[in-house]
């Protein structure tokens, strides 16, 4: 893939998609087990309750009935059962989110390709990679952090996914832009016209995690992401 404003070199940039809005789930799952345990264990004391009052207070002459009171000791047992549950559940929960943590520290140092359409230009240098479903024509329009477009172009190109495109920084004027995000939208078309779809990636350093959000959070050119917004990693 060839285009009049991009070089050869690959330099490592940094990308951002949208991350829907963070919550401290440890805290609030912790919370919500804790407030449905309080429930349930205060239902638990008044069935008892009311279970040993309705013992004590039966007819001798007309005892209560055995299938009855066989339910409600069934139902007595269910209740106990899900206090158990509810307390394994948040054992798992935290499990989980333990996991979750020691999978994303070990991101830290290394190369990651992210969903996104958005990379950092660093040293006049940005990439950003294609995946092209069918041979096509690809328009390009890139933008800067305020919104303006800076470049486009068209250029051929061949089905294939991880296509590297490569910026230098120059904009359509020939005037070389200063360093920071920049966002690229592409769209193509077939021999026969017809719309194809391509999507955009972009690779950067993971810088930091961080771990008090569930799930934790990638530190990538100063943007972050979830570990599942992580497609692969280079090195």
């Amino acid at each position: 893939m060839t285009t009049s404003a991009a070089n050869t070199s690959s330099p490592v940039v940094s990308g951002t998609t949208t991350v829907p809005p963070s919550s401290s789930g440890t805290s609030s799952a912790a919370a919500a087990n804790a407030l449905a345990n309080t429930q349930i264990a205060g239902n638990f004391q008044s069935f008892l309750q009311l279970l040993t009052t309705q013992l004590q207070n039966q007819n001798p002459l007309s005892p209560l009935d055995t299938n009855q009171f066989t339910q409600q000791l069934v139902e007595f047992a269910g209740v106990q059962q899900q206090i158990n549950t509810n307390d394994s559940l948040a054992t798992l929960v935290s499990l989980q989110q333990t996991a979750q943590s020691s999978q994303a520290l070990q991101f830290v140092g290394k190369t990651a390709v992210v969903s996104g359409n958005t990379a950092t230009m660093t040293h006049s240098e940005a990439t950003w990679e294609f995946n092209i479903p069918s041979a096509s024509n690809v328009s390009i329009s890139i933008a800067n952090s305020s919104g303006s477009t800076v470049y486009t172009n068209t250029f051929a190109a061949n089905a294939g996914n991880n296509q590297v495109f490569n910026w230098n920084g120059l904009g359509s004027d020939g005037t070389q832009l200063p360093d920071g995000n920049y966002t690229l939208t592409a769209t193509a078309k077939d021999s026969a016209n017809n719309t194809v779809g391509v999507t955009t990636s972009v690779a950067g350093v993971v810088s930091s995690v961080n771990l008090t959000q569930s799930p934790p959070l990638l530190s990538i050119g100063g943007q972050t992401f979830t570990v599942n917004q992580v497609q692969s990693i280079i090195d």
